[in-house]
């Protein structure tokens, strides 16, 4: 019976929401600025990691604040012939839930695919240290967008354009770093700002100190991923010797068991 009446609240619900009686899509655009507000720090960074540029980090977390408030409100609609503040609290959490799962989904991702994001740097700068002994940093810059990973060519541009504007300070290529914070980003982006700055006859140093700190950051990649198979490898032989450890004592057990019978 409860069962029925949940699918009752959820086709009453949807029904309100279809006919726009309550219009929770509009609710949620013309109350953007107080949603934002729960925004995770982190979370444009972690769509681009898995959907690349095609996926407005803003849809979706338009999209999260809606699931969460129909779920509370499917569950509000559940308790309202019975209403207490149990249940007020129990659809508040159920929305929060709701809300923070599509976080989690995509914190799942990145930490699945720790390795091969935090490599997308160190490969990309790669690329750019060969453009920067022909350029300056500025125009080698420019010249990287097309060859960057698809998940950095938006900072990338927006990183361009500041400097265009004129404005000298590593602001710039902190703002890159912090929406980027891959590996070692802003320690990189340090590197890299210094490296615009200096004079001509001292750019070869600073080019090597540079290079040097982008192979470092590739080893990691490599040692991380070792790691992670080596991690593999030993998990799929423990898996095997214990199940060739049970089977033996069953097998053992069935043994005695005849013997006993005998």
């Amino acid at each position: 019976m409860y069962f029925e009446i949940l699918a009752l609240a959820v086709v009453f619900v949807l029904a309100l929401q279809y006919t726009k009686v309550i219009d929770l899509n509009k609710l949620v655009e013309d109350n953007k600025m107080y949603f934002r507000k729960f925004k995770e720090e982190d979370y444009d960074f972690l769509v681009r990691a898995k959907y690349g540029e095609a996926v407005d980090p803003d849809f979706l977390f338009g999209k999260r604040i809606r699931d969460g408030l129909l779920v509370g409100l499917i569950l509000l609609t559940l308790f309202i012939n019975n209403m207490s503040y149990l249940y007020v609290l129990a659809a508040v959490i159920a929305g929060v839930v709701m809300f923070k799962m599509g976080y989690s989904n995509l914190k799942k991702y990145y930490n699945a695919h720790l390795h091969e994001i935090d490599s997308l740097l160190p490969h990309y700068l790669k690329g750019l240290e060969i453009l920067i002994q022909h350029y300056t940093v500025p125009v080698a810059l420019g010249k990287s967008i097309d060859a960057a990973p698809e998940i950095f060519k938006k900072g990338l541009q927006q990183m361009i354009s500041q400097i265009n504007a004129g404005d000298s300070s590593i602001n710039p290529y902190m703002e890159f770093a912090k929406t980027y914070p891959v590996r070692d980003s802003m320690r990189m982006m340090r590197l890299l700002y210094r490296l615009g700055l200096g004079k001509q006859e001292r750019k070869q140093e600073q080019l090597l100190t540079f290079s040097r700190s982008i192979s470092s950051l590739q080893q990691k990649a490599r040692e991380t991923r070792y790691k992670e198979r080596l991690d593999k490898m030993e998990g799929k032989t423990m898996s095997m010797l214990i199940s060739t450890g049970a089977g033996v004592m069953i097998l053992l057990v069935f043994a005695v068991l005849q013997m006993m019978n005998f």
